[in-house]
């Protein structure tokens, strides 16, 4: 127990050091959160809004700027941390195979990772909550944050498994890109003319619900987001599949025949 304990400690060590040590996801992290929700200040129209949260059963009345904020808050923290964790686990691949080969423990492996994931999830999700804050009248600032952290670690587990999947860091990139700009942009109650069937399924719309509905409703959205947090599960758990068929343990000295 004490061994699998330690190796947890050091992979999630080593995991945390690798994502501080990407300039890009720093950058990203710092810079393109404000940045992007500030975009949707300037660029959104004020003029009112009018559409219904499906898990509230409300409808709600606000401007198309400040939907957009929380919408692109949302984008901006999934793509920020699903690009951080595609990043670490593929250029990590290599070593993490040795580190088997050695006899490290792969299920403390992934713990780790995801781990790191929901810990740097907390992190953005507080920090993009607070530019909300600062730029928006939220009403639940608490159930917000908690939204933001489900639609982390739902592209937390998309990019740890993207990273234990394909073989070029282009089609990592490009997937994440792909699938966060048709996820949030069909979601988008600015944009979205239209009510369309099978939205339940994509990663970000509890997260979506649960956002929306802290910051402009009094309703209690404390488990919209569990079905992003399912994606984060469902996710983890095909990475530690995948990683078990590409790598093997080590070698085990076998008992000795009996004389």
């Amino acid at each position: 127990m004490m061994a699998r304990r330690t190796a947890f400690t050091e992979m999630l060590r080593c995991t945390l050091l690798g994502h501080l040590h990407s300039r890009i996801a720093v950058l990203l992290a710092v810079v393109f959160i404000p940045a992007w929700i500030a975009v949707a200040r300037l660029c959104a129209p004020g003029r009112p809004v009018l559409f219904s949260l499906h898990s509230a059963g409300v409808v709600v009345h606000a401007r198309a700027n400040q939907v957009s904020q929380v919408v692109n808050a949302l984008a901006a923290v999934s793509l920020v941390i699903g690009f951080s964790m595609f990043m670490e686990t593929f250029k990590a691949g290599e070593m993490d195979r040795r580190l088997v080969l050695a006899g490290y423990p792969r299920p403390q492996m992934l713990l780790a990772k995801i781990s790191a994931a929901a810990l740097i999830s907390a992190l953005l999700a507080l920090y993009a909550a607070v530019l909300l804050r600062s730029s928006l009248p939220v009403t639940q600032l608490s159930p917000l944050v908690l939204a933001l952290f489900s639609a982390g670690l739902a592209y937390g587990g998309i990019g740890l498994l993207l990273g234990s999947l394909v073989r070029g860091e282009l089609e990592g990139f490009f997937f994440v890109i792909m699938l966060s700009l048709v996820d949030t942009g069909l979601q988008n109650p600015v944009l979205n003319v239209a009510d369309i069937t099978g939205l339940t399924v994509l990663p970000l719309y509890g997260a979506n619900q649960s956002a929306l509905a802290a910051a402009f409703t009094s309703v209690a959205p404390w488990f919209y987001g569990l079905p992003s947090l399912a994606w984060c599960a469902v996710t983890s758990a095909l990475a530690l599949s995948a990683f078990y068929v590409r790598t093997r343990s080590h070698c085990r000295i076998a008992p000795e025949a009996p004389v």
